[in-house]
């Protein structure tokens, strides 16, 4: 295991001990850092009830750990979201999705009380837009969309062979503007056919977490 990502793991679980109660969700993202958060699990196993996950493959790690995993439909209420990014910047907006499960930790991200991101001092920047953009869209309109998104003056990349857990395709897009996150995120979700982007300045983290000595 990587140790940056070993160490704000378990700066996540300690932090977690003090917040934590029985009745408590979970809300646990994808990709590499929460795998180690998901490994170090057991120490605060008996701290919440149950998880929700963004995706298929950490829903598979967390079931393995003998956590409960619900279905968002099933939860009045997430209480700390744990996940990672893939850029960060000054402000804590973030680009995501390099895993593709971008679309699902946005929801879950929105549904929680809080936003704990863990992230190594490489994902780090001064603006975003360094990491190709990931834009989850509907089969029938991935033509459509990087059209669209040439117009705006960005290069798209079909993630070819890939193919969401919702059975849709990731565009990987550079060369956009990010000056303004926020302004990017609504005018991308705006384009027909798009399910998300991995732009997240709406939704935030509250805390993000980088390794320490």
């Amino acid at each position: 295991m990587n140790a940056s990502k070993k160490n704000v793991a378990l700066q996540a679980i300690d932090l977690l001990k003090t917040k934590l109660y029985p009745e408590m969700i979970l809300g646990i993202g994808t990709g590499s850092t929460v795998n180690a958060f998901i490994d170090n699990i057991d120490q605060i196993a008996n701290y919440f009830s149950a998880a929700v996950s963004s995706s298929n493959a950490s829903t598979s790690l967390l079931r393995d750990k003998g956590i409960n995993v619900l279905d968002l439909n099933d939860v009045n209420e997430i209480h700390f979201y744990i996940d990672g990014a893939d850029e960060v910047d000054p402000n804590n907006f973030l680009i995501k999705g390099g895993g593709g499960a971008h679309s699902k930790e946005k929801i879950i991200a929105s549904a929680s009380n809080e936003f704990i991101c863990l992230v190594d001092e490489s994902k780090r920047v001064s603006e975003l837009g360094s990491f190709p953009l990931p834009i989850e869209v509907l089969p029938m309109s991935r033509s459509l969309v990087s059209r669209t998104i040439v117009s705006m003056g960005g290069v798209p990349i079909y993630r070819n062979g890939f193919i969401t857990d919702h059975q849709n395709h990731i565009i990987d897009v550079t060369g956009l503007d990010f000056s303004d996150p926020s302004d990017l995120e609504k005018k991308l979700n705006a384009i027909p056919g798009v399910i998300d982007n991995g732009v997240f300045a709406r939704n935030k983290p509250d805390l993000v977490i980088f390794p320490k000595d």
